[in-house]
């Protein structure tokens, strides 16, 4: 005679594709016991019969069914629900289906409020106020070598030249290119100072005149990303009825100086407009 086929808990468990804690939690709520528990050892054996009933308990887990209904089930000397309770846990999907899309449709809504709330807040009006800037003009390969140009070339040379600036600081760069340039941009660099000094073959300086009026876009991440959102706020300005009335001028508020992680750069681009109708 053959002797009977017996699982341990951890091959049970492998078989079965589920943990050991779960095959004592269903022990434990009498939903699955061990057909052998030897009583020297402690240790727990189920039947081959046993695994089709474990692999029964998991479809219904996955059809939704909750432990204590799997339980009621198997009291009932029931080892599947019948199609009454299939229908009735399928008009619980449909209900749970229909407050999904609910909230699916309030999610999206809310996204689209933040969205246009952050739209707002990254496109503001300001003024611009008489200054004096140092300014240095260059050609670039990128955006990119900006922050070096200004520390090897144009810091010394203003330190050099005695040059004080107030606080907050406030510096900029113009494109100063009569076409657009996809490389070697032709930047003026302008620097707010106290008063100007005498002007070198570097640095030299002038006087801005006041704009009463510009529109203002916070760009987050790195100078890769300015072209295109030139283009969003110019776009913007023509919507308002406003046209640009001096050379738009991209503010460096956050960047390699003081954030690592180019993703945090903060740039302002500032653009002098005045009302197209006038």
């Amino acid at each position: 005679m053959m002797a009977q086929t017996k699982y341990k808990i951890g091959e049970f468990s492998r078989l079965g594709r589920v943990t050991v804690r779960t095959l004592r939690h269903y022990e434990k709520i009498g939903l699955l016991k061990p057909g052998i528990v030897d009583m020297w050892t402690g240790y727990r054996y189920y039947s081959p019969e046993q695994l089709q009933k474990l692999l029964s308990i998991v479809q219904l887990k996955q059809l939704g069914f909750s432990l204590a209904e799997i339980t009621e089930l198997y009291e009932n000397d029931t080892h599947y629900p019948d199609i009454g309770a299939l229908e009735s846990k399928i008009k619980t999907c449909e209900e749970e289906l229909q407050l999904l899309k609910s909230r699916h449709s309030q999610l999206k809504n809310l996204v689209a409020a933040q969205r246009k709330r952050i739209d707002m807040e990254k496109i503001f009006f300001d003024s611009l106020p008489s200054i004096i800037v140092a300014y240095n003009r260059t050609i670039l390969p990128s955006y990119d070598a900006l922050g070096q140009h200004l520390v090897t070339v144009v810091a010394p040379e203003m330190a050099r030249l005695g040059c004080e600036c107030p606080e907050p600081g406030y510096c900029f760069t113009v494109e100063t290119a009569k076409e657009y340039k996809a490389e070697n941009f032709e930047i003026e660099y302008c620097e707010k100072v106290k008063s100007a000094k005498k002007d070198s073959d570097i640095v030299k300086f002038k006087t801005l005149p006041e704009f009463p009026t510009a529109i203002c876009m916070k760009v987050y991440g790195p100078y890769t990303k300015l072209r295109e959102s030139y283009i969003e706020l110019f776009a913007e300005i023509a919507k308002m009825g406003y046209e640009i009335a001096d050379a738009p001028r991209a503010c460096y508020v956050d960047g390699i100086w003081n954030q690592e992680n180019p993703d945090k750069w903060l740039t302002i681009i500032q653009v002098p407009v005045r009302n197209a109708s006038v």
